[in-house]
């Protein structure tokens, strides 16, 4: 095993700088959820120039890989997502988005290529496979419902079934070079809503004549935010984010329509079931009192990331042989973003992990979901390192992660 570890090191240094090349294709060329049609043919096009064998268009543009190794045991899945989000990229580099306001902020960018990478040096040392990877190259991350649901209804978890599936997620607030991962639930639930307010338009100098419906958006966003801070146990977060908001024609008008747009995350199940009734119960009050009327929806979007305590451990346990102990960072706490990898740790025992990707000293320090978002490169290779290892290593236990 030694030896192989060491196999694995010197091919994904060997091709380090070819994967960086798929990563800045990738962050050169985004596509929007949905829309990934060059991206998945430039995926399918990496892996059969791999060898490896490719079936596209699943769930939409989705693609699937199989590497079949040489002994006999059981199948592990691989998943990275591929869209991009609509931003506008403000970076100044040679491989910033050349597509107007589409940007990889969210470094699915790096999924893509850290498992494009993955799949080339496992195809390279698939003789020392017992088993078969399953390689998952999923759309519509970004998009609710998620590409993941859309993908497991046309059979991504079988033929064959995977006994385990593991992901990254790039991370700027640990260092590159570093991981972080840990048991139990990894992020939030993510669902999201829409409030549409009816007023009565007007003449901007005799507000008394109309119902403002600017001014009814503005008592409905604050009071919206006094139900996380004094409505909700402390000790059980959640957050309520208006994202989006629309009305009014002109200056001078007395808007008589505004739309919202948000997104709730939660890591209770009692206070995720509660939040909607909530929210109602304020939006009614304070357009009953102002006069002004409303519609409310709320759609249910992902739950939350559970990962599989024995298999995180396994991971862990090979980032550590695989990195150096000292590069394994334990996370204690969850995070509030949301991610469609939840349907598949729903059915399969699952892994979801973060990649650190932060630099200070290079500038590599804006969030995710931000303008001059980048990455420091240098952590492409250290996800491929363990999601390669990784995979040996279940399937070296005959593919076999015990709930």
């Amino acid at each position: 095993m030694d030896r192989l570890k060491q196999r694995i090191i010197g091919i994904t240094e060997e091709l380090a700088g070819i994967v960086v090349k798929y990563r800045r294709e990738l962050h050169s060329h985004p596509e929007l959820s949905g829309m990934e049609k060059e991206t998945s043919a430039y995926v399918a096009a990496v892996l059969e120039s791999n060898g490896i064998e490719v079936r596209r268009n699943v769930g939409g543009y989705g693609v699937v890989g199989l590497i079949e190794g040489k002994g006999e045991g059981g199948t592990v899945a691989l998943r990275a997502d591929m869209d991009a989000l609509p931003l506008q990229d403000a970076k100044k580099s040679d491989y910033a988005s050349k597509v107007h306001k589409v940007m990889h902020s969210c470094g699915h960018d790096v999924h893509t290529a850290v498992l494009l990478g993955t799949a080339s040096v496992l195809s390279r040392t698939k003789e020392y496979l017992h088993g078969t990877v399953k390689l998952i190259f999923q759309p519509s991350e970004e998009r609710p419902p998620g590409g993941a649901k859309s993908m497991i209804e046309e059979g991504v978890l079988e033929m064959p079934v995977p006994s385990a599936i593991v992901a990254l997620h790039v991370f700027p607030d640990l260092p590159a070079g570093t991981i972080g991962c840990k048991p139990g639930m990894m992020t939030a639930s993510s669902d999201r809503f829409s409030v549409v307010l009816y007023g009565r338009s007007g003449h901007g100098a005799k507000p008394h004549q109309t119902i403002d419906a600017v001014l009814v958006a503005a008592k409905v966003i604050t009071t919206l935010q006094h139900i996380v801070s004094r409505r909700i146990d402390p000790i059980r977060p959640a957050v309520i984010t208006i994202g989006t908001i629309s009305g009014g024609t002109a200056e001078n008008i007395v808007a008589d329509r505004v739309e919202l747009t948000g997104t709730v995350r939660s890591l209770d199940t009692s206070v995720r079931e509660e939040l909607p009734r909530l929210m109602e119960q304020v939006i009614k009050g304070i357009t009953l009192a102002m006069g002004a009327e409303y519609e409310f929806s709320f759609a249910r979007g992902n739950p939350s990331v559970v990962n599989d305590p024995k298999l995180t451990s396994l991971l862990m346990e090979s980032g550590k042989e695989i990195l150096g102990r000292d590069r394994v960072v334990e996370i204690t706490e969850p995070t509030m973003g949301g991610e469609d990898f939840a349907f598949y740790a729903e059915r399969v025992p699952a892994c979801f992990f973060r990649l650190g990707t932060g630099n200070p000293e290079k500038g590599i320090i804006y969030p995710l979901h931000h303008r001059h978002f980048d990455i420091d490169e240098g952590a492409i290779p250290v996800g491929v390192k363990v999601l390669a290892w990784t995979t040996v290593r279940i399937l070296n236990m005959s593919g076999r992660v015990e709930r």
